[in-house]
């Protein structure tokens, strides 16, 4: 199927998915697997485009950090690493959550996968959870899961190479208008309102949301025995594997290719950690979510199904000079309505493919418009825009109705709060006329 009929099919696959995803109306592996099918059926794209997902490094990356987590659960270390941070985090549940949310963001400035992240700091959150007495089924594992896996990819969003939109839209940007983003000019930007302000709206959101209280806080939890040599063993791995993510601008190596390495280590006999029989407790739905997302934001974008969504878009726009607020408004709008269509990371591309002829429309920079877009990326109202937030849902047991409901709530919250707040830092810095 090409031309008018394979975009209107796209069209229609698109609602499809995206809709069965936010709803849980199937499993997400059904969707997965539904598209998949389709797809090709009706022929709408090649399977180099349909299965995409499979070759990219954010399906790679997330398959290694789940094996990575199931060592560091299997071994005893993320309950080690665990222990040592409930000195600092458990003063009280809000502490916790505070806590985790910072840690977080912190973390971007040297990690720079979402991903990885993510499987890094699950398991550890869960071990957590278990010392302060927040078992499965307690509202505060779930507000504690979420905390990681919310404030990972979206606080990110303020640290220019803690991202993959962030990065899409750099390249986009460098390559089609000749702009250049450099790092501190855009952490100045962003971090103070879309960092540090959503950063409190998160922890008050999921402390109102999943209220509970930890059962030993203040309690002197009983000594550890010493490290097991599976446990030294994993943390030298880690250990040389953050060091590989941290310098990737030197050697140029992938994370995820890191990431890889690091989980077939994990498995090796002897030199691993693990067995073999734990890829077996790999959930490799979440695996196939991860590839048909992407496969569906790559179909959208070759039948032509992108362009035209972004071009109707901007002509039904009110974008004209003089104007700002209402500028600002719209574009901002149109990153947040793109990353509900197509992904926090297929929405860079289209946007900034756009963002000429909305600066011309606008008169605004084209500086300004681009980077009126991390708002609206970082806007998200349901978990499926960002695969970072499925993972850490799938890795902790967190439902798809709680992860939602924090979803939808900040969503509202950053519109709300942080979207104003953000004009009005950029007004004091002099970015807005």
């Amino acid at each position: 199927m090409t031309g008018e009929a394979a975009i209107w099919a796209t069209g229609a696959l698109l609602v499809l998915c995206m809709g069965f995803w936010a709803t849980a109306l199937i499993p997400e592996i059904v969707t997965a697997l539904l598209f998949f099918a389709l797809a090709m059926l009706l022929k709408l794209g090649s399977a180099n485009t349909v299965f995409t997902g499979f070759t990219t490094s954010a399906f790679w990356l997330v398959l290694s950090g789940m094996v990575v987590g199931q060592a560091m659960t299997r071994t005893g270390l993320g309950r080690r690493l665990a222990r040592g941070l409930s000195g600092r985090l458990g003063r009280s549940y809000p502490h916790l959550v505070g806590g985790l949310v910072a840690f977080s963001f912190a973390l971007a400035f040297v990690m720079p996968s979402n991903l990885g992240r993510i499987a890094l700091m699950v398991p550890v959150t869960l071990a957590l959870c278990d010392a302060f007495g927040l078992g499965p089924g307690r509202p505060g594992r779930s507000g504690a899961v979420l905390a990681v896996g919310v404030a990972t990819p979206i606080l990110s969003a303020a640290i220019l190479p803690a991202n993959v939109p962030n990065l899409v839209m750099a390249g986009t940007a460098e390559q089609l208008l000749g702009l250049h983003l450099t790092y501190m000019p855009y952490l100045w930007l962003h971090a103070p309102v879309l960092a540090g302000v959503k950063g409190v709206l998160l922890t008050l959101l999921i402390v109102r949301l999943f209220p509970d209280r930890l059962a030993a806080a203040g309690a002197i939890p009983e000594p550890l025995p010493p490290p097991t040599g599976a446990e030294r063993r994993l943390a030298v791995i880690l250990a040389l594997t953050l060091a590989l993510w941290m310098t990737d601008g030197l050697h140029g190596i992938q994370p995820a290719w890191v990431g890889l390495a690091a989980a077939t280590l994990c498995l090796m006999p002897r030199v691993g950690v693990v067995g073999a029989d734990a890829f077996g407790q790999i959930s490799l739905r979440t695996c196939f979510y991860i590839a048909a997302l992407l496969g569906l934001v790559a179909l959208v974008t070759e039948t032509g199904l992108g362009a035209r969504l972004g071009h109707a878009l901007l002509a039904l726009a009110p974008l004209e000079p003089g104007a700002t607020l209402r500028n600002v408004g719209v574009l901002t709008g149109i990153a947040t309505l793109l990353t509900l269509l197509v992904t926090a990371n297929g929405a860079p591309a289209l946007y900034t493919a756009l963002a000429g002829e909305m600066a011309q429309a606008s008169g605004l920079a084209a500086m300004t418009v681009v980077m009126l877009q991390v708002a609206g990326y970082a806007t998200i109202f349901f978990p499926y825009q960002a695969p970072p937030i499925v993972l850490a849902r799938e890795l902790g047991g967190v439902s798809l109705r709680d992860a939602t409901r924090l979803t939808l709530a900040f969503g509202a919250a950053s519109l709300l709060v942080a979207v104003p707040l953000n004009l009005v830092w950029w007004r004091i810095l002099g970015q807005l006329p």
